[in-house]
């Protein structure tokens, strides 16, 4: 048997640990598919918790801060436009054959990820002269790369039984209460929100995170604030939700698999251009109006509505989203398929 491709996965955490979320599934799906990673990260403190067990396949390795000991493997991965060090660039382009190259763009449901992906970047200067990098775009389309998804993901979900889950962890629902999670980055219409949520008997699990601190009870709305979870227990908790608030990429695209109601906090962008990636999300996910209120008010483009939908229509909206999803390939795959590697 051929030695297992080795891929190399750069990631600089920025603020939130989004970006260190997305790196660690998909290199723990690579190793999974039989593949060897390294995932070098300049602040990787967060792993403690968000992955406690790790598989054999997954190397974690420092940022480098001079030269690099190691030849290059087989694939690149250059996180979110992170730019791998010029030292480790320059043995990529000493290679014989060279690695292949890929940018793993951000997650966006506007048009020109469609036109975007896959696109090569020939390099003419600098020390990686000669190679050709890639742009990867995610997506919700079958033009674009897809979103990451597990082999058996959605098996595990429909066979859950969420309210057990919850009751085993002390989070149980009260009868008669809807539960909620909460998931989100500094947000002024908080008040506006727990308003809307106690006008119906509701559990809300508050997540770590600026708001936690925010939440409690009041008439109509019960709060549990919550521990730091791993990525495995983070989605089942998703699972377990009637309701979902998320945030940034990696709790967005696990909402959609849960396949269940979600408010997507989109992360604020100076120049607003977060504006337009939310519209374009809703407009492609065919989300009601009653509930794009909902959206635009959480993230400051209107007021909140002055009371929530029902959940019972967006459950079976979202449904009908994953099952679109779930109908293309998830993002490992077709990754392997561009660069032409086999699991």
């Amino acid at each position: 048997m051929s030695e297992p491709l080795l891929w190399d996965i750069f990631c600089r955490v920025i603020d939130n640990h989004g970006d260190l979320g997305v790196c660690w599934r998909l290199a723990r799906d690579l190793a999974a598919r039989g593949h060897r990673v390294r995932l070098w990260v300049d602040d990787s403190r967060a792993l403690a918790w968000m992955a406690p067990q790790r598989p054999a396949g997954v190397k974690l390795r420092d940022w480098p801060q001079g030269p690099v000991d190691v030849a290059p493997g087989g694939v690149v991965i250059e996180a979110f436009g992170c730019e791998p060090p010029p030292d480790f660039v320059a043995r990529m382009a000493a290679c014989t054959p060279p690695p292949r190259w890929v940018n793993l763009e951000y997650l966006s449901a506007e048009d020109y990820v469609e036109r975007s992906h896959a696109l090569a970047s020939p390099q003419f200067h600098g020390p990686g002269a000669g190679l050709t990098r890639h742009f990867f775009y995610p997506g919700f389309t079958p033009r674009t790369g897809g979103l990451l998804r597990e082999a058996g993901l959605l098996d595990e979900v429909s066979g859950f039984d969420g309210r057990a889950w919850l009751a085993r962890r002390g989070w149980g629902a009260a009868p008669g209460e809807r539960v909620v999670s909460l998931f989100a980055y500094a947000n002024p219409a908080l008040p506006a929100l727990l308003d809307l949520l106690a006008q119906q008997p509701t559990l809300l699990l508050a997540c770590p995170g600026p708001l936690q601190q925010q939440v409690a009870d009041r008439p109509g709305l019960r709060t549990i604030a919550l521990p730091y979870l791993p990525q495995d227990d983070f989605d089942r908790l998703l699972w377990a939700c009637d309701l979902n608030f998320v945030r940034g990429e990696d709790s967005f695209v696990r909402a959609q698999w849960a396949g269940k109601p979600f408010v997507w906090h989109i992360y604020p962008q100076d120049d607003d251009a977060h504006h337009a990636k939310l519209e374009a999300f809703m407009a492609r996910a065919d989300l009601s109006e009653d509930w794009c209120a909902v959206w635009r008010g959480w993230n400051g483009l209107a007021p909140l509505p002055a009371a929530m939908p029902p959940l019972a229509p967006a459950t079976e909206q979202a449904l009908h989203w994953r099952a679109q999803l779930a109908s293309q390939p998830d993002l490992v795959t077709q990754l392997e398929g561009f660069l032409g590697v086999s699991s």
